[in-house]
């Protein structure tokens, strides 16, 4: 019996210490994500941003569009990643507008794939 508590418990620190290792030893940090324009999934997770922000200001306005018109998706031009009970994506959000305009958005999005859940936080014109 203490021979299998040994064994679960260094099982434990190895995974523990690689969990570590594959966030830049930065738990609970944000960390860059590289090659963003290149990685599928931020680019995903981008494209989400913007369509749900565009379904909750249709819902928000009875059906009429913000100030901007209907943004569409370019590409996420800048993002960190965060572990929290899920990854927690941090972009800047390269948008159109109906009038031809390119504007850039913060967006904050968590993921929680055990769940199949995505939920948009945040998403407002970048400074």
């Amino acid at each position: 019996m203490a021979k299998l508590i040994f064994i679960v418990s260094v099982l434990s620190l190895y995974t523990i210490i690689a969990s570590v290792s594959g966030y830049d030893g930065k738990v609970g940090g944000r960390t860059k994500v590289e090659d963003v324009k290149k990685n599928k999934q931020v680019q995903e997770v981008g494209r989400f941003s913007v369509e749900e922000f565009n379904r909750r200001e249709m819902r928000r306005r009875g059906g009429n569009n913000n100030v901007y018109g209907e943004l569409m998706f370019s590409e996420v031009i800048e993002a960190e990643k965060q572990v929290v009970s899920g990854i927690k994506y941090y972009m800047k959000i390269e948008v159109g507008t109906k009038s031809g305009e390119t504007k850039v958005f913060d967006s904050v999005v968590v993921l929680k794939p055990w769940l199949h859940s995505k939920e948009l936080l945040n998403f407002s014109p970048s400074n």
